[in-house]
């Protein structure tokens, strides 16, 4: 891919003055149409030291309008983001609909020698990486993001050349610095693991697109031309219409979970108040814990309406350190975050090493309520259970510990708990037109609540059903699981 590239194209000077011209022209119109289709656009640069990458970015965003493009470095890898997973901070610089994002480095850098100097990474994780990466452009794309990818190439000579000038310009010397010199000491062999890179995460999809840059304005109309071609194409691009969409549903078998489950499990008031007082103080202590081995942790509820999510959470959450953790309502997507990826409201709040999230609804909502009141198209929320798996996995690769509630009541206890709250003035905020009619969708909601344990169960995100109808039960279940996971992961 790289070592057979021919470096030597040139342009001349008059040539590439109409032609940017006129390109820049064409790439300004694009980014009107590209807010009136609310098309997602991404552009990443990566290349060797000194190859261009900053001169690049500054001829493509110079015909568009400030107020819709963003650029991001990715930079060197902070601490913050060393404290959470590897695709976290990329998740957050996700453009919104209408939006260009263009990143000057990218999620594929993590992956290279040299970024992080106490970082070796076998060849086991690094086929990890590359899974993770693949995974989260597939996902973007799928969900109608356009990602453009460019390499940027030059030779031994011409990046030593150039190291050389910058060093010299008293404006620019602290641009080169000892880890760009040792790129290019050890040219032949980074060139052979940008190869492996550029080889692993090339797909049909999402390509790379290696540009000769030893001439700057070649490079920047291989560019220009890429990216005007990607868009045009990308807008251009037949949208099938809902009669089109296949949306008979696939055939499938699996097992009826909750039909087994009985959710009439007692404790006495004696049992209760020894248990309670006992896990608390367990979870106080393993949340110290922790912190201090730099451990994260999320619990996700999901349940039927009135299971109580909420009692649990506050019984979970009383003896903690309210600095250590951060409990996430979810409800309905607001216009920011429809805008964006589903799963991008959930990933910026996934948290760093040490704390403790826990989420009160998930993204499990897109194969639940999603499905069943059919505000997402089938091809769509089933396509989930397999960017839901990716990302859980990713998660768990970082070394968060995730565990994952059904809090599961029967439709009379359900109805008990509905007339309660609807009886009760302190309680009358707690029940709504919404619970009333996921209530007369029950057996839809059944049938999506197995296939979602069954296609989302998995060995390192297990779902863990808890019996309901009787609230202290449920609650010492969950602490009981919660305190016996994170024990078992700190030791």
């Amino acid at each position: 891919m790289l070592s057979n590239t021919d470096l030597s194209k040139t342009i001349e000077k008059k040539e590439y003055r109409e032609t940017l011209s006129k390109m820049e022209e064409t790439l300004t119109h694009l980014q009107q149409k590209i807010r009136e289709a609310g098309l997602p656009v991404i552009i990443v640069f990566e290349g060797w030291g000194a190859s261009g990458k900053g001169t690049s970015i500054s001829r493509i965003t110079n015909p568009l309008d400030p107020r819709y493009f963003d650029v991001r470095t990715a930079g060197q890898i902070t601490e913050d983001k060393i404290m959470r997973p590897f695709l976290w901070s990329f998740w957050t610089y996700l453009p919104a609909k209408g939006q260009i994002a263009i990143m000057d480095k990218s999620w594929h850098r993590v992956i290279l020698p040299g970024v992080r100097e106490d970082w070796q990474l076998s060849n086991n994780e690094a086929h990890g990486f590359y899974f993770d990466v693949n995974a989260f452009e597939r996902q973007l794309t799928d969900d109608g993001y356009l990602i453009v990818k460019f390499f940027l190439h030059i030779g031994k000579d011409e990046q030593r050349r150039r190291f050389k000038v910058l060093e010299k310009d008293s404006n620019a010397s602290w641009r080169v610095r000892p880890h760009d010199w040792a790129q290019n000491d050890n040219y032949e062999h980074n060139l052979q693991l940008f190869e492996k890179l550029l080889n692993a995460t090339s797909t049909e999809e999402s390509p790379w697109h290696i540009i000769e840059a030893e001439d700057m304005r070649f490079a920047t109309c291989k560019i220009m031309k890429i990216v005007i071609d990607s868009i045009t194409h990308k807008l251009d691009a037949q949208k099938p219409t809902p009669t089109e969409i296949n949306t008979a549903a696939p055939v499938f078998s699996f097992p009826r979970r909750l039909q087994g489950i009985f959710p009439d499990e007692s404790i006495t008031d004696a049992e209760y108040k020894d248990e309670l007082e006992h896990y608390q103080q367990r979870m106080r202590k393993l949340c110290n814990k922790l912190y201090v081995t730099r451990r994260s942790a999320a619990v996700v509820y999901e349940g039927w309406d009135a299971a109580g999510k909420g009692g649990n959470i506050k019984r979970l959450t009383s003896e903690i350190d309210p600095r250590c953790y951060a409990v996430v309502p979810v409800g309905p997507p607001s216009p920011h975050e429809l805008s964006r990826h589903y799963l991008w409201r959930f990933m910026v709040k996934m948290p760093k090493d040490g704390h403790l999230t826990i989420f009160d609804r998930s993204w499990y909502g897109r194969v639940l309520i999603e499905r069943v009141d059919e505000l997402t198209p089938e091809p769509i929320w089933r396509r989930a259970y397999q960017e839901i798996n990716e990302m859980e996995q990713h998660l768990i690769s970082h070394g968060l510990i995730l565990l994952k509630f059904w809090l599961h009541i029967d439709i009379d206890e359900q109805l008990r708990r509905f007339e309660d709250r609807q009886n009760n003035p302190l309680k009358q905020h707690k029940i709504t037109d919404a619970d009333w009619n996921n209530r007369s969708n029950w057996e839809k909601y059944e049938v999506a609540v197995d296939e979602m344990l069954a296609r989302t169960h998995t060995a390192n995100a297990p779902w863990i059903i808890v019996e309901s109808n009787n609230k202290k039960h449920s609650r010492i279940k969950v602490l009981k699981s919660v305190t016996d996971a994170l024990d078992d992961a700190m030791r």
